[in-house]
């Protein structure tokens, strides 16, 4: 069994988007993708995309991917890389596809001189949690995430909304 994995590019858009339903299910949000692979080809491919993406494959057949980008820490002054999604096909699993790729992205980080490899987990994901323990990240507990989206994100950003 080969393991490799190499930069994504447009021509993956249908295969990221089959893996980010993939993820939406185990995730209980199959309802929230809004992506197609027209919008993924053009946001993640197009110019001045923020976004970048990898194909892990194993015998030369995709079974997995990881969307990151670069974000900045201002106490450090550099620049971090923050996985914003991981996955690998259920099937594919407990093969080190998945370390392979964390791999792959902190390689990354370090040859770009990132400060920081950060991502988030869901709190009820036992096992990612129990996987990313078990190659040394640590939890960031003191920290809570926000989001403002949707008609939320509008009506603020038009001067609106609650408070």
């Amino acid at each position: 069994m080969s393991l490799s994995i190499r930069n994504a590019s447009s021509a993956d858009a249908a295969l990221i988007l089959h893996f980010i339903r993939q993820l939406a299910i185990y995730e209980k949000a199959e309802d929230q993708v809004e992506a197609t692979p027209e919008t993924l080809a053009a946001s993640l491919f197009g110019p001045g995309s923020p976004a970048r993406a990898l194909v892990c494959e194993q015998d030369g057949q995709a079974i997995g991917f990881a969307v990151y980008f670069f974000n900045y820490s201002t106490w450090q002054a550099k620049k971090g890389l923050y996985l914003e999604d991981l996955f690998v096909l259920p099937a594919a699993r407990g093969h080190g596809a998945g370390k392979r790729l964390l791999q792959h992205l902190a390689g990354i980080a370090v040859a770009e001189g990132c400060g920081r490899f950060e991502w988030s987990v869901l709190d009820w994901n036992q096992p990612a949690i129990d996987f990313y323990q078990s190659i040394g990240a640590k939890p960031q507990s003191e920290w809570v995430r926000y989001r403002m989206h949707g008609q939320a994100l509008r009506d603020f950003a038009a001067g609106g909304g609650p408070g």
